[in-house]
């Protein structure tokens, strides 16, 4: 039972989290792009490779990763949202080429931001000793 409460803490966290940034982004640089999204997914692979390399390197136990890659990271990001925002970008205006820069843009900064991510927790880790 303790398994499904920390997911659940984490994902009540994380879902919170992923609207309060998305909205405030959004509100920030206006509709056209769904930039909120963009943010929300490139700093949830920057909060899971820091977390997944501080996790392994200090042995942290299971409900840490329940709680905070499965709960929080897993409700934070937003993949799914990505895809139905790239459709819409196709079907209600043939936008191919803000369609693309957002499903190439999403996995090559989701990708540096998870690498940043790890860099982060070994710099981290490297000043704590």
């Amino acid at each position: 039972m303790l398994k499904y409460l920390m997911v659940g803490m984490g994902g009540f966290m994380g879902a919170n989290a992923r609207y309060i940034v998305d909205g405030w982004v959004q509100n920030r640089v206006g509709p056209g792009f769904p930039y909120g999204t963009f943010v929300v997914n490139v700093t949830g692979c920057f909060l899971i490779g820091a977390f997944a390399t501080l996790a392994l390197r200090l042995a942290w136990s299971d409900e840490w990763r329940l709680l905070v890659a499965i709960g929080f990271i897993g409700a934070y990001t937003t993949f799914s949202t990505v895809e139905y925002e790239t459709l819409r970008m196709l079907v209600e205006g043939a936008r191919w080429g803000s369609a693309a820069l957002n499903v190439a843009g999403s996995a090559i900064a989701g990708l540096i931001a998870a690498y940043l991510g790890v860099v982060a927790a070994r710099l981290l880790m490297s000043v704590r000793h």
